[in-house]
C-alpha cells in the first residue's frame, strides 16, 4: 500500500475513533464502571452471590468495551507515529499499514456492538430449537441446527450449557434448549429467531426424493434477578420424571428431569440434562421467567414482540432462512439477502456473515 493511501486511511480512522468515543458513551461507561467497582470492593459484596455475579458480569462487559476503545485509540496513535517516521525509514510504512488494518477491524467490531443497545443485548441467551413440518426429517433438522449453534458459540469462545435435549423417535431431536453465555450473546443471536427451512434429498426415504423440512428457533434473554416478573410459585405445577436422554447413570435411572407447567398461561418448560433434580428445577424456572417476561412485554406493547421477533407458523412460506442442499448448494437469508454456497461451513457454525448481515439490515431499516 502506498504511503499516501495509508495516510488517507488513517484520516478516516481518526474520525471513526472520535465517533466511537461518542456512540459508545465512553465517559458514561467509565463512570458506571467506577460505581460498580466500588460496589465490588464493599466487604459484604459477596453476601448476595446472585447479585454479585450480575454486577461482576456487567462490570466485565463495560471494562471490555472501554479497553477495546482504548486499544483503538492506541493503534491510531501508533500508526500515525509510524507514518511520520516512514519519511526517513520506509520500513515504518509496513508497520503503519499493519496497525491501520488492525484498527479498521477493531472499529468495525465496535460499531457493530453499538447496535446492541437494548436492555438485554449484552447478556446471555436461552436458545431453543423445535421441529416443524417434516416428521422424522424435521427431528433430524432440529439436531443439525442444534449442532450448528453449539459450534458457532464455541467458536466465539462462549459457554454453552445444555438445559434440555429430547431425542426424537429413532432420529434427531424432538427439542433442544441451550443457554449461551457470552458478551452480546443475546443481541447477536436475536438474528436467528424464526423458521429455518431445509431442502435436501431425504436420508430416510428409500426412493431418495427431495424433502422440504422446517424447524423453529426461539431466543430469549437470561434475566437478572432485579428484573420483576409476575411469577407466583403457587401457579406452577412441578412434575418430575426420568430423563429420556443420555448423560450418565444418575440421569437415566433417577427421576431428575423436571417439567414446569404455568397454569394461568399454559406455558410448559422442561429441563433434564443436569444430574440433580434441583439443578434442573432451577434451570427450568430460569427459562419460565424469560418466557413470562416475553409474554408480559408483548401484552404491554400490543405489537410484534421486540424480544423474539416476528412470529410465524413453523411451515412453508414463513421461513427467515433457506438451507438448500439439493439440487444446488445455497444458504440464503430472506431478510438481509446474505447468501453463500458453502453450506457445510454454515452448518459447521460459520454463521457470522448471516448474523452481522441481519443486524446491518435491521439497523438500516430503522
Amino acid at each position: 500500500m502506498e504511503l499516501r493511501d495509508i495516510q488517507k486511511e488513517l484520516e478516516t480512522a481518526s474520525s471513526r475513533v472520535e465517533d466511537a468515543f461518542s456512540f459508545l458513551h465512553i465517559e458514561e461507561k467509565r463512570a458506571e464502571l467506577d460505581g460498580l467497582d466500588a460496589q465490588a470492593a464493599a466487604p459484604d459484596f459477596w453476601n448476595d452471590a446472585d447479585t454479585a455475579q450480575a454486577v461482576s458480569k456487567k462490570a466485565a462487559n463495560l471494562r471490555a468495551t472501554i479497553e477495546d476503545y482504548e486499544r483503538a485509540a492506541a493503534l491510531l496513535e501508533d500508526a500515525q507515529t509510524a507514518i511520520e517516521l516512514a519519511g526517513d525509514d520506509a520500513s515504518f510504512a509496513e508497520e503503519a499499514a499493519a496497525a491501520a488494518g488492525e484498527l479498521a477491524a477493531l472499529l468495525d467490531q465496535l460499531e457493530i456492538e453499538s447496535w446492541f443497545s437494548d436492555e438485554f443485548d449484552a447478556g446471555d441467551a436461552i436458545l431453543t430449537v423445535n421441529p416443524g413440518q417434516g416428521g422424522l426429517e424435521a427431528q433430524d433438522w432440529t439436531e443439525m441446527l442444534y449442532q450448528m449453534y453449539v459450534h458457532y458459540a464455541e467458536d466465539k469462545g462462549w459457554k454453552v450449557t445444555v438445559l434440555d435435549l429430547v431425542p426424537g423417535e429413532g432420529i434427531g431431536l424432538d427439542r433442544a434448549t441451550i443457554q449461551i453465555e457470552g458478551r452480546y450473546a443475546y443481541g447477536m443471536l436475536r438474528s436467528e429467531i424464526g423458521i429455518h427451512r431445509l431442502v435436501r434429498i431425504s436420508p430416510t426415504d428409500a426412493k431418495k426424493r427431495r424433502q422440504t423440512t422446517f424447524a423453529s428457533v426461539e431466543v430469549l434473554p437470561v434475566l437478572t434477578d432485579d428484573i420483576e416478573v409476575d411469577l407466583n410459585p403457587a401457579d406452577v405445577r412441578v412434575d418430575v420424571y426420568r430423563s429420556s436422554g443420555p448423560g450418565g447413570q444418575c440421569v437415566n435411572t433417577t427421576d431428575s428431569a423436571v417439567r414446569l407447567t404455568h397454569e394461568p398461561t399454559g406455558i410448559v418448560v422442561t429441563c433434564q440434562n443436569e444430574k440433580s433434580q434441583l439443578q434442573n428445577k432451577e434451570a427450568a424456572f430460569r427459562v419460565l421467567r424469560a418466557k413470562l417476561y416475553e409474554l408480559e412485554e408483548r401484552k404491554r406493547q400490543e405489537e410484534l414482540d421486540e424480544l423474539r421477533g416476528v412470529r410465524m407458523d413453523n411451515s412453508f412460506g414463513s421461513q427467515i432462512r433457506n438451507y438448500v442442499l439439493f439440487p444446488y448448494q445455497l444458504v440464503k437469508d430472506l431478510r438481509s439477502g446474505v447468501e453463500t454456497g458453502n453450506v457445510d461451513a454454515v452448518l459447521g457454525g460459520a454463521l457470522e456473515p448471516f448474523i452481522i448481515g441481519y443486524h446491518t439490515w435491521r439497523v438500516s431499516s430503522q
